[in-house]
């Protein structure tokens, strides 16, 4: 399988572009690189019918952050406070990321 390019990273503020969850922010819990996706705290909550593991745990109905497409999120510059795209240049022979709308390093 192939690992698909993503300029997100785990502890990154991302903002909703699109579906039942958009103009909300959030922070990446957890990356998927195979598939593309990425879960955010807070941000599209489902249920979910959950057995009990162990001999005294109770089951029943848990809200868990379900994963969305990448494509739908969009990283918040930290200076400007809005959504932006990423850009890559070379700062003293080190690859950084930087907010293409102020040019602020991310």
């Amino acid at each position: 399988m192939e690992r698909r390019k993503m300029k997100l990273k785990k502890d990154d503020t991302v903002q909703v572009i699109a579906g039942k969850d958009k103009g909300k922010t959030g922070k990446i819990l957890r990356i998927n690189h195979v598939t593309g996706r990425v879960i955010v705290q807070n941000i599209n909550i489902v249920k979910k019918a959950m057995r009990p593991k162990r001999q005294n745990e109770k089951g029943g109905i848990v809200e868990i952050e379900a994963p969305l497409n990448a494509s739908k999120v969009m990283l918040v510059c930290k200076k400007c406070g809005k959504p932006t795209r990423v850009g890559y240049r070379f700062d003293a022979d080190e690859k950084v990321r930087f907010c293409k709308k102020c040019g602020e390093q991310l």
